[in-house]
């Protein structure tokens, strides 16, 4: 279900829903301007929502193609009080973009966290920034895919809210070749150490490929350059048992997610794989990956509350259903 509960036992990481990192969006707007949108803690409840302060969000940019950071921007939220929330905002690059802490220029300072209908955008430089309750673009019948694929015609998302990190800028701040990969992390500081707890690019990886709950914990904790290495086999045996995939085919297959970076060609449209837009169908492009082309579409549409502006998430549902 796309990044939503990727701990063990299809929970939230650690079990709670603040650290879960639930889909991240790679895009461009006219202007030559490129958007990264990183959402996390599913289905927010009404009352007493907050992120963690506790816990670095992060979005990465590979500019290179090494697989590794080059541009990192973390995220960092003061405790709530009084039903209020800031956050500021690093930019770090080289050697200490490869690191989880939030390093490097803070170039946003105690934004404000938006809770009601109307996002706060910040403007600082050439950045557009917004941390807020928005409505969640997750579109799939979770249903009936947890039914043996008898479709309940029931979108999973159609009432659900998400606390969205948004950041726009012009695309030449990050990397002057367009090509870049993305992939978002959060990480938490417990006992004065920062241990990722979740981390993801490609959507609904984890909970199809990654079964055990021990590998889900260690997939949150590794690093996307040691994907390839650690996974192909597994993941190759998956796709042979789910879709009756040959060895070669499989493997031919799980070069688009692995490594787990959304690889984005900023000079083409962007439509997943090749970046990814709230309206991408990722759900049908994961069952027919799975399923070797038996199944391609649990025949849920995109959600139709988006935004055409700035930060492009629909207004938050008032009365949002738990999970």
């Amino acid at each position: 279900m796309s990044h939503h509960l990727s701990g063990p036992d299809l929970r939230s990481p650690q079990g709670d829903a603040r650290l879960d990192m639930t889909d991240l969006f790679a895009f461009t707007v006219p202007g030559d301007r490129t958007v990264l949108i990183l959402n996390a803690h599913p289905a927010v409840p009404k009352e007493g929502a907050a992120l963690h302060p506790d816990a670095v969000y992060r979005i990465n940019v590979d500019t290179d193609g090494d697989h590794q950071a080059d541009v990192a921007f973390s995220f960092v939220f003061s405790p709530p009080r009084d039903g209020r929330q800031t956050v500021s905002v690093y930019r770090a690059t080289g050697q200490q973009a490869r690191d989880h802490e939030a390093a490097g220029e803070e170039i946003i300072s105690d934004a404000p966290v938006s809770f009601g209908a109307e996002p706060q955008v910040v403007s600082a430089g050439p950045y557009l920034f917004s941390a807020a309750l928005r409505s969640d673009p997750f579109f799939a019948d979770l249903e009936g895919i947890a039914n043996q694929f008898q479709w309940t015609g029931k979108d999973w998302g159609a009432d659900k809210n998400v606390f969205s990190i948004a950041l726009e800028m012009p695309s030449s701040e990050l990397s002057p070749d367009p090509v870049i990969g993305v992939w978002g992390r959060v990480s938490l500081r417990t006992d004065g150490e920062l241990k990722s707890v979740d981390r993801g690019a490609h959507p609904s990886l984890t909970a199809y490929f990654n079964p055990e709950n021990s590998a889900k914990t260690a997939y949150n904790e590794g690093e996307p350059a040691q994907d390839r290495d650690t996974y192909l086999r597994q993941w190759t045996e998956v796709l042979q048992h789910t879709g009756g995939y040959e060895q070669a085919a499989a493997e031919e297959t799980l070069n688009t997610v692995l490594p787990d970076i959304l690889r984005f060609d900023r000079s083409r449209p962007a439509a997943y794989p090749n970046g990814r837009t709230p309206t991408d169908d990722i759900t049908s492009a994961r069952l027919t990956m799975v399923s070797g082309g038996k199944i391609t579409s649990d025949h849920i549409a995109p959600h139709t509350d988006l935004s055409d502006r700035f930060p492009y998430l629909g207004t938050p549902h008032a009365e949002p259903a738990s999970l």
